[in-house]
């Protein structure tokens, strides 16, 4: 309970400082549209790839279902929103996302949650294809491939953020926790898990929802912010993003999901003025960081102000120790 208090201040006291930092850069002129627009992604890409990190980092569990999930909540947003432009539709629409990927995630992780490796994948991959051929046949309520535009902006740099802070405080806390730590006994010998009284199944379908309700808020915060949707925004691809973002920060870290997102969000707005070519540098960069850290670049680490603050000690420590000598 202390442990997760204090980790609690800490990521507050770090978002706290981080918010009024772009609250002044803001009101300062100092970002344009287009940086808006990176600072949005990159907020909706943190709580992406840390809900996909709860799954296959922490769970153990290999899914490439998110873009499903997303595509749930972002349709869900785009026709609420649409038939009545208020925030509190806003709000609702989202929380209809929350339950509608967390039944299908309920329903669909029972069974396919058996299987595992590339099985498991190939399974939550269906999935997700499955809801996107149904959202493009369903025209009369999505309005099938010419998607929906023109909806209203609700989600702005602030909702994100504040959005983005909860999803980690949450998972963060979810793992420090007794489930988090039954979990993480699933991810490292389900057998020895089994054995030990763990119901390995729940604990494997729970991350599943928990990361399949996470996919769908960043969806809605999507749909609000682009004001538009298309079924197209959410094919395979979409998945290996997400994908991308939480292999390049380290699987099985909350830190290193946050860093890579930032970092690829980054990358990419430089390079924008190169085109497609700049993929060709995007795909150099995660090649290089695979060959040289195959572990992603914080590997399993997590960001720790007590263990910042003891290598300080240790390096004043040593500093007075030779000034006495």
């Amino acid at each position: 309970m202390k442990k997760n208090l204090k980790y609690n201040i800490t990521w507050t006291a770090i978002a706290t400082i981080f918010y009024f930092v772009l609250f002044f850069l803001y009101n300062s002129g100092k970002i344009n549209i287009f940086t808006d627009a990176i600072i949005a992604n990159i907020g909706i890409n943190i709580i992406l790839a840390v809900s996909l990190n709860l799954i296959i980092g922490f769970g153990g569990q290999f899914s490439l279902g998110h873009a499903g999930f997303m595509a749930i909540g972002a349709y869900a947003t785009a026709i609420i929103t649409a038939k009545s432009p208020t925030f509190l539709s806003f709000f609702l629409s989202m929380l209809v996302g929350v339950i509608i990927s967390g039944v299908i995630a309920l329903v669909v992780g029972i069974p396919t949650l058996r299987l595992k490796g590339d099985y498991l994948a190939i399974a939550t991959l269906g999935v997700s294809e499955i809801i996107r051929i149904l959202i493009i046949n369903f025209s009369g309520l999505t309005n099938g491939p010419s998607g929906i535009f023109g909806l209203p902006l609700f989600s702005n740099w602030q909702i994100i953020f504040i959005v983005m802070v909860l999803t980690i405080v949450f998972i963060s806390n979810y793992m420090n926790s007794s489930f988090g730590r039954r979990t993480l006994s699933v991810r490292e010998d389900e057998i020895a898990a089994e054995a030990m009284g763990v119901n390995t199944t729940k604990y494997k379908v729970l991350a599943f929802v928990i990361g399949g309700i996470f996919a769908s808020i960043g969806g809605s915060l999507y749909a609000s912010y682009q004001q538009s949707v298309f079924p197209s925004d959410f094919t395979f691809m979409k998945s290996i993003d997400i994908l991308i973002i939480v292999v390049f920060g380290g699987i099985g870290s909350t830190t290193g999901a946050i860093v890579s997102a930032v970092v690829l969000g980054f990358l990419n707005m430089y390079l924008q003025d190169l085109g497609n070519l700049r993929m060709i540098f995007y795909a150099l960069a995660i090649i290089l960081i695979m060959i040289f850290k195959p572990g992603g670049l914080l590997g399993s680490k997590e960001f720790s102000v007590k263990k910042i603050f003891q290598r300080f000690g240790k390096k004043g420590g040593e500093s007075n120790a030779s000034t006495n000598r």
